[in-house]
């Protein structure tokens, strides 16, 4: 018997990120009888409702967390010409994004390195393996 669930946000491809855990067998019967008994449509819908139940207890010091470390919350995207207006004015940026961040697949590697000094994101960043591979030392 497999013993992992997997859960995403319903949308569109890019608004959510798959995750894979892994449940005990009891834990797992438990979802299954609350599935069975209509307490839930699926074991996804059970545990995306688990977690947004965890999210919402925490949620002030959520809030306080993302203030201090200064992240932006939600969706942060960076475009080539983004990246070029930041080269022109001498400035380097740090991304701090709490979410998900993306650099636009038209960003090379080159365009990327010169620009970003940073980039802390808790949540999922897409970019293109070539950026990525070139920022690896600059990504917390």
């Amino acid at each position: 018997m497999n013993n992992t669930a997997a859960v995403s946000r319903p949308g569109r491809a890019g608004d959510s990120e798959k995750i894979t855990i892994n449940l005990g067998y009891v834990d797992l019967g438990q979802i299954d009888l609350l599935v069975a008994e209509s307490f839930y449509g699926n074991r996804t819908d059970f545990i995306r409702t688990a977690i947004r139940n965890q999210l919402a207890v925490h949620a002030d010091a959520l809030r306080q967390v993302v203030a201090r470390k200064m992240l932006v919350l939600g969706l942060q995207h960076f475009s080539a010409a983004d990246l070029e207006a930041a080269r022109s004015a001498g400035q380097r940026l740090q991304i701090r994004v709490l979410g998900l961040a993306t650099i636009d697949p038209e960003v090379t590697p080159e365009l990327a390195l010169a620009t970003i000094e940073s980039i802390h994101v808790l949540g999922s960043l897409q970019a293109s393996s070539a950026v990525k591979a070139a920022l690896a030392a600059r990504i917390h």
